[in-house]
């Protein structure tokens, strides 16, 4: 029997609420900015131009995370399949693939890969993955989801045993209690067979981590002022990006990196779009994003308080950053 051709083994389910993937933008952002400590949503940095500074970001000589899991993977991939023997891969956040490629060689490799789950917010880059990787491993099913993964997480089906990952240090970017509340629901999708894989930045001395996040080369101050420029011309704010600057400071008590934008001087914004003029004033400060490093023994931690725990743990001989493999108990 000839093999079905790469089109008619991909399926693409949307999940997108009616005003598409920004559609609680502006909710998000009013609330946000009324706060005592004004603070935005980091999902609003990835417009096209912010996509492009984030990959610039990733190749950057003192942005060692992406490297670091990279160079985990190509390593480890074949102990990571033995270890969890999955059938299907799960990607939540999974862009272009371009990591995972090497986990998929791997499943390749040991005979096991028969389907693959690429879940993203991004219905065009989604289309764009799972149409590759149909090309790229012939007889391999691929099912694309196009979702809010945080709120959508239970509509990814496909069957196991399966490995979901989630890569690219992501969760440090959640607040604790989100964090909690997404990895419970990892917990209770996860059947007996199923695995989870993550990838955490881990703690370690401060000017390399601060440097990761305060290039010399400005690109990640670039990035962090974009966000305003998504709010302009989403909200027709009038934001002036020369009056603000990047701010991004290690946080000892939280164990997370600090990541702000302050006013350099008495201002009001007007949000047209919202019907809103929010004031700052000169040196104030509204954080845009954290991103928490972690300890084996913490992690272990927040992984029980789920209903999870690590059956593998992988580093880079650095140290830098990890990839664990947990399971529902």
């Amino acid at each position: 029997m000839a093999e079905p051709a790469a089109t008619d083994r991909v399926s693409i389910d949307v999940h997108l609420p009616p005003g598409g993937p920004l559609s609680g933008m502006a909710a998000d952002v009013r609330a946000g900015l009324t706060k005592p400590f004004k603070e935005l949503s980091p999902r609003y940095f990835y417009d096209e131009r912010g996509s492009e500074l984030f990959e610039a970001i990733t190749e950057l000589p003192e942005y060692y995370p992406t490297r670091c899991e990279r160079a985990i993977l190509t390593e480890h991939s074949p102990e990571i399949v033995a270890a969890a023997k999955p059938r299907a891969l799960i990607e939540l956040g999974s862009g272009s693939a371009s990591k995972t490629r090497v986990l998929l060689d791997a499943m390749a490799e040991a005979g096991c890969l028969t389907a693959y789950c690429p879940v993203d917010i991004s219905e065009e880059i989604t289309r764009e993955t799972a149409e590759a990787i149909a090309s790229e491993y012939p007889g391999v099913r691929v099912c694309g989801h196009v979702c809010d993964f945080e709120l959508d997480l239970e509509r990814v089906p496909v069957d196991g045993p399966r490995v979901t990952a989630f890569l690219g240090g992501t969760i440090g970017n959640f607040q604790p209690a989100q964090r909690a509340s997404f990895l419970r629901r990892v917990a209770n999708l996860l059947d007996e067979d199923d695995r989870f894989l993550l990838g955490t930045d881990l703690v370690k001395d401060r000017a390399t981590v601060e440097a990761a996040y305060d290039d010399s080369q400005g690109v990640t101050a670039e990035f962090n002022l974009n966000v305003l420029e998504v709010l302009n011309r989403r909200l027709d704010a009038n934001f002036d990006l020369a009056a603000f600057e990047h701010v991004a400071r290690w946080d000892p008590d939280n164990l997370w990196m600090d990541i702000r934008l302050r006013s350099l001087s008495h201002q009001v914004i007007d949000i047209k779009g919202l019907d809103l003029q929010v004031a700052f004033g000169a040196g104030e400060e509204m954080r845009t994003e954290i991103s928490t490093k972690f300890m084996r023994p913490g992690l272990e931690g927040i992984y029980a308080e789920a209903g999870l725990e690590i059956t593998d743990w992988w580093t880079d001989p650095e140290g830098l950053y990890a990839l664990s493999l947990a399971r529902a108990v």
